[in-house]
């Protein structure tokens, strides 16, 4: 099972693209910090500062400026995220994010599939405020 989750932005499929793979970028609309520029086989550790949390991705296509497609989450559960971005003018594009591997017969999937919508979302509307208006909303969640 996944969860896809959407959202236009008002800026060029590059700089799109490049908010997610450069280290100095993701901070300021996603994670705390990335360990290093996402490069396919490249195995990435992505922080989380004010949860004083950690996870580790691997990175396994990149198609520059269309597709980033990374596997993570504990072995037991992971899940494989697929971020297309289609350029619809040199001025917008539309984020498109799959996430895959959810267990049908788990007991909690309708709280996970919620849970990950919630997160994609937020992290989508940091992005769309980071890249259009240059403010950093990423740690003002509450949860």
């Amino acid at each position: 099972m996944n969860n896809l989750t959407n959202i236009k932005v008002l800026k060029p499929a590059n700089e799109v693209f490049e908010a997610f793979v450069d280290p100095l970028k993701i901070g300021n609309f996603w994670f705390s910090s990335s360990s290093e520029r996402w490069e396919q086989g490249k195995s990435i550790t992505l922080r989380y500062d004010e949860y004083d949390a950690q996870g580790d991705i691997e990175v396994m296509e990149i198609e520059v400026n269309k597709k980033i497609v990374f596997q993570w989450g504990p072995p037991e559960e992971e899940h494989v995220v697929t971020i297309l971005l289609k350029e619809l003018d040199h001025a917008s594009t539309i984020i498109e994010i799959k996430e895959e591997g959810f267990k049908e017969n788990d007991g909690e999937l309708i709280s996970k599939l919620l849970d990950n919508k919630e997160g994609w979302v937020y992290m989508l509307t940091c992005l769309k405020g980071y890249l259009e208006y240059g403010v950093n909303l990423r740690a003002a969640l509450v949860k």
